[in-house]
């Protein structure tokens, strides 16, 4: 099992729902059932457009650390698939290389396939399998031998060669992905704007504070409903829409997935 920060935008959702209700709470208490009632009354006369400065404030901070998460999601979702391609063309290049060396080339293809998708309960942990980085440098070796590039040549070889540190290149790239933390400082501040602008919504109703709970609990419903969404999905590797590793593993025909099938 992973740290305890491994699922921490979870508690950080939970957080952003239960604090921006209990924010609702706590200013409807102060408009209708604390001593700073009458106070509060005095406050009326705000413009209603001043809540869309804020607000404003708000839904864009949002906005931008729903599209970080989003696009680290789609980063994770294009490295797969250029993965998969990468693990497609060295299939394609050695499929004219003599026995055995075609049949070694495809087990330590599919051997490594096989080792990165059985790595992603880990990268959901954000940790790495050490087995796949023993594959990768098999595969590594084996393609850069003597014997590889007598029967290739070193044009069909260096291509090979750059399949294989593209392979490289995009796991690590997943890999950072993977270990990629909630900023506190970030959502702390989306959070002030929050609280900011259930404040703004409840001055422009000081006057009613039945219309300002209605007001800022509608507010609330929209807002924190949103944050959390964004905050469950801050690793792309875990649920509810975690990246698969289908598409490497479907770049093998069926007999090369299998374990030891092209072993003889």
């Amino acid at each position: 099992m992973g740290s305890w920060h491994t699922y921490d935008h979870y508690g950080y959702a939970l957080f952003a729902v239960l604090g921006t209700f209990a924010a609702v709470a706590l200013i409807h208490w102060v408009m209708r059932r604390s001593p700073w009632v009458q106070w509060v009354r005095l406050l009326h006369g705000v413009a209603p457009p001043f809540i869309n400065i804020i607000g404003v404030l708000f839904g864009l901070t949002l906005a931008f650390l729903a599209n970080d998460t989003w696009n680290a999601h789609d980063r994770a979702m294009n490295a797969v698939y250029k993965e998969a391609d990468a693990l497609r063309s060295l299939i394609a290049l050695s499929t004219h290389l003599d026995e055995p060396l075609q049949s070694n080339v495809h087990e330590a293809l599919a051997d490594y396939a096989q080792a990165n998708a059985a790595e992603w309960p880990l990268l959901a942990q954000r940790r790495i399998s050490p087995d796949v980085n023993a594959k990768g440098d098999t595969l590594l070796g084996l393609l850069s031998s003597i014997q590889l590039a007598q029967a290739t040549g070193g044009n069909v070889q260096a291509q090979m060669l750059s399949k294989a540190m593209d392979i490289r290149d995009e796991r690590n790239l997943r890999i950072g992905l993977s270990q990629t933390h909630i900023n506190p400082l970030k959502w702390l501040g989306m959070a002030f704007l929050g609280f900011l602008t259930l404040i703004s919504i409840a001055v422009v109703h000081a006057e009613n504070a039945r219309a300002a709970f209605v007001a800022i609990m509608l507010f609330a419903l929209a807002a924190a409903p949103t944050a959390a969404i964004v905050l469950v999905q801050g690793n792309p590797f875990q649920q509810p829409s975690s990246v698969s590793p289908a598409p490497i593993l479907l770049a093998f025909p069926p007999q090369v997935t299998q374990p030891g099938s092209l072993r003889r």
